[in-house]
């Protein structure tokens, strides 16, 4: 779980912090050829961290490209209720982080309002890209 803190989304985010987010976010496990997300499912306010193997991204039922471990999916899931651009599919079996605008509310909610800066100026810096 080391490299969860080189992610460039958290680039700055204080480890405390990610630490929070960590021990509040569920694991979830997906068998190959599991659909994740489809395309043009609503948003379920959930962001993705790959923590092993890799995923395919389909758009239109065209294959994309692919994530692998460490990738990041759906962030912009915490921002704002757009509906899905794509679907995932897992290429194999994966295990992956769950980090729900829940988790991030409750943790703003429990007076870590430091979250809100920083894990939010990273995601909305990562949308320019």
């Amino acid at each position: 779980m080391q490299k969860i803190y080189e992610l460039q989304i958290f680039q700055w985010v204080d480890k405390n912090i990610i630490d929070e987010i960590i021990n509040n976010s569920p694991k979830e496990f997906y068998n190959a050829d599991s659909i994740i997300i489809s395309q043009w499912d609503k948003n379920n306010g959930k962001w993705y961290i790959l923590l092993y193997w890799t995923v395919n991204i389909i758009i239109d039922g065209e294959y994309r490209t692919s994530l692998w471990e460490w990738n990041i999916f759906w962030e912009i899931a915490l921002l704002n209720e757009e509906e899905r651009t794509a679907t995932v599919q897992a290429k194999t079996d994966i295990e992956c982080l769950i980090i729900s605008q829940e988790t991030i509310f409750n943790l703003i909610n429990n007076g870590n309002y430091s979250i809100n800066a920083d894990i939010i100026e990273r995601i909305e810096e990562n949308l320019k890209f």
